[in-house]
């Protein structure tokens, strides 16, 4: 028999030729040529496991239109690899053709335009028919949900979570996973916990007062598939209370856990798995370490840094699967295993072409049943974008939805410096296209959005920039905190990506005089999504929606204020 670790190396190396892992013709078809429903989804049905992988959905229900980075950096052993390759680089590393579909889902490149011609994606309606025809091949596929479900939109704020729980609710996964959640509240997140008809897991989560699992988050549960005893172990946001508010959820807390984690697997081996898999919202590079630091991990489905690959990654006999965000992707892998062996697997990375999958209408109804009271708040339109400005977030540095956020914090708040939050979430604006109140709480809904104005010196403020510089461009994939650089209006900087803490950050430089930024000197800042609580200052929808009113069309210019040494 082929050994296992054999398998995997020779699955890869021959999946373009076998399917062993591809995302099938529709990585291959160009602008001009069309994709029906039968042949995205079309999959040779292998082994006798399945596993169906959604993460980082951010509450959206609707399709829309999503942009993926133009700059990913990867330090240390992950320079150069994936997910750090963006673009033509990232094109020519899995054979995708300039103009194609696969170009359009997984790049950056001429995005507007290719938008206009391949729709938006997305919608749990889409994604909702997609798990039934995965379902009707394989009826006890395992769905599972990697988090960040119950955040990021106009009607998730508004009823608490609820419209997210209750489409989940319907599209039935056996497990998930956690990491905005908490920002519901823990009160909030215990009595929603308590009622799921379906697995809440966490090893990593932990009582804070008793440094005791934490009952409410079971760290695995067993489910029976295919003849086969099947574990998921769950890992959430490891660094909630550093990236997050911890006074929102007190009496939790997690961290990475590791070597707890080699004592689940050890614990579930025991006990007759035969395969398993960690439901993870590590972020990837900390779930490419994790796989090299636990043994006995199968498969890793990662979620937090919104990565889609349209192959799994293998390291130390461990698939590393990432599923994209925003509801635009889903992923299915096939298994074949036998007597506690994983002998092959088939994967495919299915993109939510919401003009190419027909709606489940179950999920359609129950969609417009929630969001119906809101309709016509969300619906109203505050100004659109020019016909040369496409808006997104995502990218190491900036986005022009941050840039706009940021515009509007020193406009609306009458400052000579802003700072908007390094966060992955939230979805593009065409060119050419109006601007909803529904799409500015697309890119700035949470439950802790007061606009502050404060003072602070430059050697605070470089103090920050150190600071998250660190948590993005660390070495070590176990001190990368999440998300990505902070982004600032009114500043401008430069950064070596390589130089240690508190050496990265050199030439600030107030742009609206062009003179250094004083260490001893205050300036003020505005900025929101501050961790500190009993933060004052209106909430950062009204002060971008009042500015976005008042310019009516928004053109953004060029950021040039970061300039990046060593990437």
């Amino acid at each position: 028999m082929i050994a296992r670790r054999d398998f995997l190396q020779m699955a890869m190396a021959t999946s373009a030729l076998y399917g062993a892992s591809a995302f099938g013709n529709w990585g291959r078809l160009t602008a001009q040529q069309t994709l029906s429903q039968d042949e995205l989804l079309q999959f040779e049905t292998f082994g006798n496991v399945s596993l169906i992988h959604v993460t980082d959905i951010h509450a959206q229900l609707k399709p829309i239109y999503f942009r993926e980075p133009e700059i990913n950096i990867g330090v240390g052993s992950n320079r150069g690899q994936v997910p750090h390759i963006t673009g033509a680089d990232f094109r020519a590393a899995y054979g995708i053709a300039q103009n194609s579909r696969a170009a359009y889902a997984l790049t950056y490149e001429d995005f507007a335009s290719l938008a206009k011609g391949y729709g938006r994606v997305g919608g749990l309606d889409r994604v909702a028919t997609v798990v039934k025809a995965i379902r009707a091949a394989r009826p006890d596929a395992l769905l599972l949900d990697g988090g960040d479900t119950w955040h990021g939109s106009y009607t998730c704020y508004h009823t608490q979570g609820q419209d997210m729980v209750n489409a989940m609710n319907a599209l039935k996964p056996d497990a998930m996973t956690f990491h905005w959640e908490f920002t519901l509240g823990s009160e909030r997140v215990n009595d929603i916990v308590q009622t799921l008809p379906f697995a809440a897991l966490g090893q990593n989560i932990f009582d804070a007062e008793w440094d005791e699992p934490a009952e409410l988050f079971p760290p695995y549960s067993f489910f029976e598939r295919g003849g086969v005893k099947v574990a998921v172990i769950g890992q959430a946001f490891p660094y909630m209370p550093i990236a997050n508010p911890g006074w929102m959820f007190p009496e939790y807390s997690f961290g990475i856990r590791d070597e707890r984690m080699q004592e689940m697997v050890d614990e579930v081996r025991a006990a007759g798995a035969e395969l398993v898999v960690c439901l993870s919202h590590n972020g990837f590079d900390v779930d490419k370490q994790m796989a090299a630091r636990v043994t006995g991990l199968d498969v890793i489905l990662s979620g937090h840094t919104h990565v889609a690959l349209p192959e799994p990654y293998i390291g130390n006999d461990t698939l590393v699967v990432a599923s994209g965000s925003n509801g635009k992707f889903v992923s299915r892998v096939d298994l074949d295993v036998q007597k506690g062996r994983v002998l092959g697997f088939r994967h495919k990375l299915i993109p939510i072409f919401s003009d190419v999958i027909a709606p489940d209408p179950d999920m359609s109804a129950l969609i417009e049943a929630e969001r119906a009271p809101y309709l016509d708040a969300m619906s109203e339109v505050i100004g659109e974008t020019g016909e040369d400005q496409t808006l997104y977030r995502r990218g190491n540095f900036n986005g022009t939805w941050d840039d706009l956020i940021c515009e509007a914090l020193i406009s609306e708040r009458d400052a000579d410096i802003s700072m908007s939050p390094g966060v992955r979430w939230g979805p593009s604006i065409l060119p050419g296209q109006k601007i909803t109140r529904e799409d500015i709480w697309n890119v700035t809904s949470m439950t802790y959005p007061e606009a502050y104005r404060s003072e602070m010196t430059g050697e605070f403020l470089h103090v920050i920039l150190e600071d998250v510089a660190d948590n993005l461009f660390n070495p070590d994939p176990y001190y990368q905190q999440g998300g990505d650089m902070v982004r600032v209006g009114g500043l401008g900087y430069r950064i070596d990506v390589n130089k240690p803490q508190g050496e990265r950050i050199t030439d600030m430089t107030l742009l609206k005089s062009g003179e250094r930024i004083d260490p001893s000197k205050s300036y003020v800042v505005a900025g929101w999504a501050s961790v500190n609580e009993g933060t004052e200052g209106p909430p950062i929808w009204e002060v971008v929606e009042n500015h976005i009113h008042k310019q009516g069309v928004i053109s953004m210019p060029e950021n040039t204020s970061v300039q990046i040494k060593g990437a």
